[in-house]
């Protein structure tokens, strides 16, 4: 398959390239990347063509969405925002991504760097985490980055002190063979630790 033959490369064949990585998104630095202008997008939104999802990013009109679409969105979105490369899906929406938890986070939990300083509005479905990330701490799954179980693991406990679901997600992670025996006595140890120091009023509640 490809564009039919004998006729010349549009701008649209152009996108669609593009957009192709990330499953009908793709940013407008991309698209400059490639030689074409911010007003092309915009032309090509009124359109109907493209779809504006948020500042700096478009979809493909009536592309396949899939389920992973949002994630997509968020980590272009925060590219597209000042373009920090440490940046991952983190705390408990890496933990749905892993599928080692029940809890379906009201919004899409993003880490980025420490010192990113984000030019563009943050979308209110995303909440936006500031840490340092090593490239140990980042891993891949279905194609995003996202915080290796170890740390999204961490990161759940330390920022609500869910002993519960911490656990869980261990459980679940070891069983899925995400972790690794000595992995998870390290985790657990962890979260024994984070138990003795949590309120009683928080532990295992919301």
């Amino acid at each position: 398959m490809g564009k039919k033959q004998g006729m010349p490369r549009t701008r649209m064949d152009e996108l669609f390239a593009l957009a192709e990585e990330h499953a009908g998104l793709l940013t407008s630095k991309e698209a400059r990347a490639a030689g074409i202008q911010d007003s092309v997008l915009v032309r090509l939104a009124q359109r109907g063509r493209l779809e504006r999802m948020t500042r700096g990013v478009y979809r493909i009109a009536h592309y396949p969405s899939d389920r992973l679409a949002q994630y997509r969105e968020a980590v272009l979105w925060a590219k597209a925002s000042q373009g920090p490369e440490d940046i991952a899906l983190s705390h408990e929406t890496a933990l749905l991504l892993y599928g080692i938890s029940d809890s379906n986070p009201s919004r899409v939990n993003l880490t980025v760097p420490t010192s990113a300083r984000m030019r563009r509005q943050c979308p209110e479905w995303v909440a936006i985490h500031r840490a340092v990330l090593s490239p140990q701490d980042i891993g891949e799954h279905e194609g995003l980055p996202v915080t290796t179980v170890t740390r999204s693991i961490m990161d759940v406990l330390v920022a609500t002190h869910r002993t519960d679901v911490a656990r869980q997600s261990v459980s679940d992670a070891l069983r899925e063979g995400l972790l690794n025996n000595a992995e998870a006595t390290r985790l657990r140890r962890f979260i024994t630790r984070i138990s003795s120091v949590s309120s009683p009023l928080t532990n295992g509640t919301r």
